[in-house]
């Protein structure tokens, strides 16, 4: 009897053991991104592309993060913190190519033939530090001024890292925002 409960136990374990090895386990997520690789690669990127690029600006900001904020306009309101909500228009593009994939400016939109009409073109408000936009921005308008015009350029490891969801933008891309900070509450 002890020779056959032991036999059931033995088995059971087994079975648990092999089964969580399997292909299908919900639990294997694939390779591990790879924060620290990618943040040095985009960082000697960012620096080439800054020296042939020819943009306007009042000075730079180079966050520790590997994020530039190239300040174009200063404002003169305070500097937000987190709790703080942020109204913004922006130009999202690739740093690659140039491509638009993103922006809530209409004429801008339908100039780029990214324009959807089911969308609305208004000013985005987002809360600082909730994590409802990408990393790069909660740290780049900490940076910035409101009534501030500034170029984000956002490192892969703080925009949408090697997400496949997302058709216009490919993965481990190093993004470039224009953005105008309207305001805050």
């Amino acid at each position: 009897m002890i020779l056959q409960k032991a036999s059931i136990f033995f088995f059971l374990v087994l079975a648990v053991v092999f089964s969580s090895c399997e292909a299908n386990n919900p639990f294997d997520r694939g390779p591990v991104y790879d924060v620290e690789g990618n943040l040095a690669k985009d960082s000697l990127l960012i620096v080439d592309y800054l020296e042939t690029a020819e943009i306007d600006s009042l000075y730079r900001i180079h966050d520790p993060s590997g994020v530039v904020i190239i300040v174009q306009e200063e404002g003169t309101g305070s500097r937000p913190i987190s709790g703080n909500v942020i109204y913004t228009r922006y130009i999202g593009s690739l740093m690659s190519d140039g491509s638009l994939f993103d922006t809530n400016i209409e004429n801008v939109a339908i100039e780029n033939d990214i324009y959807d009409e089911n969308r609305e073109y208004d000013l985005l408000s987002f809360l600082l530090g909730s994590g409802t936009v990408i990393q790069g921005w909660d740290i780049a308008f900490r940076r910035l001024r409101s009534g501030s015009k500034a170029q984000l350029l956002i490192p892969s490891t703080y925009g949408y890292r090697d997400d496949p969801n997302r058709a216009a933008i490919p993965p481990n891309s190093i993004l470039i925002f224009d953005v105008e900070f309207r305001g805050m509450d």
